[in-house]
């Protein structure tokens, strides 16, 4: 009989003392939330403003091959047109030496197309010379978007790391009290912890009984049942939220609620 008794004050004192691991590491895992909401959106921004720079890098890179192409095919047109002009001179030279209305017509159907081509040469370069321009306006609008997020970046790289620098050393510390903590605690009651902390809203997975209700959902907690809490024999969940339950003896200071 004093056997049993003893080991259900054994078994108590265990239970007591794993609330007491798993409401301590919910307050450290509770410090560590607040870091990381102090750094709020800034991690997640420098890395879409690195995604945009990359991508803006691209867009620009292919604007200046595009370009290039546009000027070379303008020079190739002019070059073209001066080839045309010196094949006419030498055909109208011919014209004056020829021997017969024959060739005089070949020679003049000759400076003809080459006359045409010129034509066509200086329709396509105004073409050119407009898509030119508007890929210059969007390659300088481009440039300009590109050393304005880089500027953003810059900003928001350096409020980052002020705020890291700041933080570091306690963050450092907390991780470790958690895994030194958490070590402690059996695996099944840690991986329970660990499910209903990331399923809460505010990341709570433990909390305390308030007003005779959740500390986390605020739902009311029967008389009975926060009994069995103060006793503190077994490990008790909120029925509603499914958070684990513990007294303001074991908590000492009640962590953040909803």
């Amino acid at each position: 009989m004093t056997a049993t008794k003893t080991g259900t004050k054994d078994q108590g004192a265990n239970v007591e003392e794993k609330l007491r691991d798993i409401f301590e590491l919910q307050k450290v895992e509770s410090e560590i939330d607040k870091i990381q909401t102090l750094r709020g959106e800034l991690p997640l921004e420098v890395q879409d403003l690195e995604d945009e720079l990359v991508g803006l890098e691209t867009r620009i890179k292919n604007f200046e091959d595009e370009v290039k192409e546009l000027e070379a095919a303008i020079s190739k047109k002019k070059v073209e047109i001066t080839d045309a002009q010196g094949l006419i001179k030498k055909y109208e030279t011919q014209q004056n030496n020829v021997r017969n209305n024959r060739e005089f017509d070949s020679l003049s159907k000759e400076i003809e197309f080459q006359s045409l081509e010129i034509q066509l040469s200086e329709k396509r370069i105004k073409e050119f010379a407009i898509r030119l321009s508007d890929k210059q306006t969007v390659t300088a609008d481009s440039r300009s978007m590109f050393e304005e997020r880089k500027h953003d970046l810059e900003a928001k790289k350096h409020e980052l790391d002020e705020i890291i620098s700041e933080t570091k050393i306690e963050e450092e510390n907390l991780y470790m009290r958690s895994k030194l903590i958490s070590q402690r605690i059996d695996e099944r009651l840690l991986s329970a912890y660990r499910r209903i902390r990331k399923n809460a809203r505010n990341g709570l997975g433990v909390v305390t009984v308030q007003r005779d209700a959740c500390g986390g959902c605020f739902n009311l907690i029967p008389p009975q049942r926060q009994l069995d809490i103060r006793s503190r024999r077994k490990i008790i969940v909120c029925e509603y939220c499914g958070r684990i339950l513990v007294d303001d003896e074991i908590a000492g200071v009640a962590i953040p609620t909803e």
